[in-house]
């Protein structure tokens, strides 16, 4: 491949989602809409797990870390997306770009390890849930949540020391944000490490955690074959359903984006595509997993309750770490 002209980049060009400037309008409606959303679906799935008594379990801790996410990484991108749709300067910084790069791999990698997680709440919920209060617990929930931060920040922190040592050709980013894939696409040479270490270091911190939730769930779905009760085999794949949908819309977006070599990438498809990742899926999750829990339905009525009588509310710090099932 005949070597491109080299350029000393100080900034990158962010060409947005569209280049037809009166689809700008539309744009930045649909999306600053679906970001209110997202923001206070989340925020309030966020506070009724974190304050209800009734929901002080291992299962709505760990969805409230998923709705924390949810919020870190709609704000991650959206903001800039949204100022730079009604804006004729779309530039960035290489040093706000590389931070933006390093935040969105570390808060979107996380979402997968925390549904590994909650895979394996439900695994031990229904295979073994005699031992379910003695194996979950907030200790490990809690422990669980900070190694997986680690690991996921060094992955971050790997892919963006790499990045920045990167000789550019150009600074025309064909996204609404920095991502790996159009950043690695304006290198002057093909980034052969960098492509090596998505389809190995890569495969092992962002795809394991999906072979964890296949695995999880060909244990519950042998033991949902024996059950003999029907209301606990409805119970079972009750509790499951919600979370199938999310992990479905997570890796699906995932796989479609990264795992393929940079030959086959579509740019312009890629970045429309994002949106589904950065702003859809977000503004799903809490509603996927609200409508149908009568849970949290109900831990919302005695919020607003409260808010209607008295102004404010106390957290619950006290509650019983059983099994209770998002439907």
């Amino acid at each position: 491949m005949a070597t491109r002209n080299r350029t000393e980049v100080t900034e990158f060009v962010l060409l947005g989602l569209s280049s037809w400037p009166e689809m700008q309008p539309v744009i930045f409606g649909i999306v600053f809409a679906m970001y209110l959303v997202a923001l206070m679906g989340n925020a309030l799935l966020l506070i009724v797990a974190l304050s209800d008594p009734k929901l002080q379990t291992p299962m709505y801790f760990l969805l409230s870390q998923l709705s924390f996410i949810d919020m870190f990484l709609t704000t991650i991108t959206v903001p800039q997306m949204l100022v730079h749709t009604l804006s004729v300067n779309r530039t960035i910084s290489f040093k706000c770009c590389i931070i933006q790069l390093f935040f969105f791999m570390a808060v979107g990698s996380m979402e997968g390890h925390l549904l590994a997680a909650m895979a394996y709440d439900r695994y031990v919920a229904i295979c073994d849930p005699l031992r379910y209060s003695a194996i979950i617990s907030r200790h490990l929930c809690l422990r669980i949540t900070l190694t997986s931060w680690v690991v996921v920040s060094l992955n971050s922190l790997l892919y963006s020391v790499l990045v920045t040592r990167l000789t550019f050709c150009n600074n025309q980013v064909t996204h609404f944000f920095c991502d790996i894939t159009p950043l690695l696409k304006l290198s002057c040479t093909r980034p052969v490490v960098n492509e090596m270490l998505i389809f190995t270091e890569g495969v092992a911190v962002v795809v394991s955690p999906f072979f964890f939730i296949l695995g999880s769930y060909a244990r519950i779905g042998i033991a949902i074959a024996h059950m003999h009760s029907v209301a606990a085999l409805r119970k079972a794949l009750s509790t499951c359903s919600s979370h199938i949908l999310v992990v479905l819309l997570l890796y699906g977006s995932v796989i479609r984006m990264y795992l393929r070599p940079s030959s086959s990438y579509d740019l312009d498809q890629d970045r429309q595509f994002a949106i589904f990742y950065t702003v859809v899926t977000p503004t799903l999750n809490p509603l996927i997993y609200s409508l149908r829990n009568q849970e949290v339905k109900g831990a919302l009525r005695r919020l607003f309750r409260k808010l209607c009588n008295s102004g404010n509310f106390q957290p619950g710090s006290q509650g019983n770490w059983g099994w209770h099932h998002i439907s």
